[in-house]
């Protein structure tokens, strides 16, 4: 915040977001819930459901939040605006119960990669007071996203379902067309067939382990914590070493299975989330395509997939379903590959413009 400050933006306020950020529905007692302005029935997802929400509502040109399992890029993508999950390191993160964490980072949220790359600009810088902390690898992400006029020489995969769970029809349809139309922007697109999957239980328990040392001093209240947060914590209280060794061991062999990705293919595009909002009342979707989901986590398998390599990625809108809601397409690269993810969320956001919710037209 100190660093958007001195670069004279105008803090309004604080947004929503569920009980202590664990949440993929953006709900807490204090404040209640935060509504999809495409559709005030649904959900705006989360944990930074309030900051989309309001650049989506037109409240806000800009937002910040963080991004542990998909908490920028699954909101995003509902609420049909833009948010950049970073590199670790990039975004200072202090003060910081585990400042050693490296899946949970903070980015920002705009309504166009341009804007986006604006405050990334602003956030980033490196400081001694993270020990995770590195020096911007380029001059200005903005200036590099202003310049792209093509994406030439741009190797492009499309994955269709990196979790293995299902995608809705219309959903996945409409993220196949918007990869593939990159291809006029001069990029080579290819479709491939990969799935992450077997990472699940891997970040289960890596979340579950961070989410005792972020709580630790509130274990003697856990009784008083809503139903995510509780669930999280005492999953992570049930790990044995042996747990969390292989759970590393796994993180390890998936980020070697995206770097080899990386050799091949420039950046990664997938879905965002597999499911349209659903009702605002609803904690998470608990069916895909017919098949049922084993934890309220699950159905953010194609986001904290990516978290658990540590990786860059964007949610950008892909266009509107039948019903006008958002959808939003991963771009997914390697490391401090941020200006390259936001140039090509340039050319799908011009391609595929929504024009304004029902609500503000």
């Amino acid at each position: 915040m100190r660093r958007l400050k001195a670069a004279g933006a105008v803090v309004l306020g604080k947004t929503n977001t569920p009980e202590f950020g664990a949440g993929a529905n953006t709900f807490n007692k204090v404040f209640g819930a935060t509504r999809n302005p495409w559709n005030t029935a649904l959900s705006a997802s989360g944990s930074t459901g309030g900051g989309a929400a309001a650049l989506a509502a037109r409240m806000t040109p800009l937002a910040e939040g963080t991004d542990f399992g998909g908490s920028l890029r699954t909101p995003a993508a509902f609420c049909g605006v833009l948010g950049l999950r970073t590199t670790p390191g990039l975004v200072t993160k202090s003060p910081a119960t585990l400042p050693w964490h490296d899946q949970s980072v903070t980015g920002p949220m705009a309504r166009s990669a341009e804007d986006c790359a604006l405050l990334l600009d602003a956030m980033t810088g490196f400081t001694l007071k993270s020990p995770l902390s590195v020096a911007v690898p380029w001059k200005s992400a903005r200036d590099a996203v202003a310049k792209a006029r093509t994406l030439r020489g741009l190797r492009l995969a499309y994955a269709p379902d990196i979790a293995g769970i299902g995608v809705d029809r219309e959903i996945e349809r409409l993220c196949r067309a918007a990869a593939t139309g990159l291809r006029d922007a001069r990029a080579t697109v290819e479709e491939i067939d990969i799935s992450m999957g077997d990472g699940r239980d891997a970040f289960l328990a890596l979340r579950g382990e961070a989410m005792v040392g972020n709580h630790l001093d509130k274990l003697e209240r856990i009784g008083e914590l809503g139903d995510n947060l509780a669930g999280n914590i005492r999953s992570g209280l049930s790990l044995t070493v042996t747990d969390i060794a292989r759970a590393e061991r796994k993180r390890a062999e998936i980020w070697h299975r995206w770097r080899a990705l990386f050799e091949t293919y420039d950046l990664v595009l997938t879905p965002v989330a597999p499911v349209p909002p659903f009702p605002v009342e609803k904690n998470y979707p608990d069916v895909i395509e017919g098949r049922k989901l084993q934890s309220y986590i699950d159905w953010i398998g194609p986001t904290f997939l990516v978290s658990l390599a540590t990786l860059p990625a964007a949610s950008v809108p892909a266009g509107l379903t039948s019903a006008k809601l958002p959808v939003g397409l991963q771009i997914v690269g390697p490391r401090f590959s941020e200006p390259v993810i936001l140039s090509a969320a340039k050319f799908v956001e011009e391609a595929h413009p929504l024009g304004l919710q029902p609500n503000c037209a």
